[in-house]
């Protein structure tokens, strides 16, 4: 499936874009039967949205039955309107009354590290540098991007922030943050049928993502951390996944992934419980239809700054 991009490898800094996208049509089909090793009962997965108007929001959608959606929390002001073309996984972390988030974002081709902090009404806190900082040019032709932080809670291990970019070409390209700036480690072909691809796993070692394809397959690709490494894929299902533009997912339970797929064309959204990835053994289950209308024109997960993902 793969096929190892050798030439990237000698790339030193960062200049690149990417889009996003993913989902499948299985929107009502519950893909297995069986409970899953996650327990949905306390799960939610914290969504975030960027409004045409450049505002950032938040909000809870809760694994419950029904599904239910927390109140949202928007702050205005936070990006230019219209232009924010990619947005990765955001953290979120407690200050004082309020909150410090930070993520990248693509605005007008280029790659832009911003952060911010609120007060206790999710309002831009003017005590606090907001921040929008052009990292490089570059990425108009990247489908999606992705920003993966591992913080052990244990000072001493090893931590990384790695940064993942698809361009239009099919090429899925890999950077690390070096503390100076950003450091391509690897680049592979192969993934030009993935419509979307979320993080669902990440180790000292490798970190897999579940995507979905044109196709209608249900994959999960796990790819080693080192250099030049190369990723490996697993079906999880054949068919049927083809209808979503986007997946979001989180940690539930010990082991698994709560998992949104968006379809962008009805604005609609859908929630499962999937088991810790194994192939096509791995349990999913239908939660529904997520009760919200999915217009914004951005959304992504927030993630708390611990965040522990065990589901590949």
């Amino acid at each position: 499936m793969f096929r190892k991009t050798v030439g990237l490898a000698s790339a030193g800094a960062l200049a690149l874009g990417l889009g996003a996208a993913l989902v499948p049509s299985a929107q009502a089909a519950q893909s297995a039967s069986g409970s899953t090793t996650a327990t949905t009962a306390a799960c939610a997965l914290r969504l975030g949205s960027v409004t045409s108007t450049g505002a950032f929001t938040s909000r809870m959608v809760n694994a419950t039955a029904p599904i239910t959606i927390g109140g949202v929390r928007g702050t205005a002001g936070v990006f230019p309107a219209n232009q924010v073309q990619h947005i990765s996984t955001f953290t979120g972390t407690p200050l004082g009354s309020g909150e410090s988030r930070s993520g990248l974002t693509v605005m007008g081709g280029a790659l832009y590290s911003s952060s911010f902090v609120v007060d206790s009404q999710s309002q831009l806190d003017p005590h606090y540098p907001h921040n929008n900082l052009r990292i490089g040019g570059g990425w108009s032709n990247y489908r999606w991007i992705e920003q993966s932080v591992l913080r052990p809670a244990n000072a001493g291990d090893p931590a990384r922030t790695l940064l993942y970019g698809q361009r239009t070409d099919g090429i899925t390209q890999r950077w690390i943050s070096d503390g100076s700036g950003w450091r391509i480690t690897s680049g592979v072909g192969g993934l030009s049928t993935v419509k979307g691809i979320a993080l669902i796993g990440r180790t000292a070692t490798s970190e897999t993502f579940l995507a979905n394809t044109r196709s209608g397959a249900l994959v999960t690709v796990t790819w080693p951390t080192k250099y030049l490494a190369a990723p490996t894929s697993k079906v999880v299902r054949g068919t049927t996944w083809q209808g979503f533009e986007q997946l979001i997912a989180t940690k539930c339970g010990t082991s698994g992934t709560l998992l949104l797929g968006i379809d962008k064309e009805t604005k609609s959204g859908y929630l499962y419980a999937v088991g810790h990835a194994n192939g096509t053994s791995t349990v999913i289950k239908s939660l529904g239809k997520v009760p919200l209308t999915f217009s914004d024109p951005q959304y992504f997960r927030i993630a708390p700054k611990y965040d522990v993902l065990n589901g590949g």
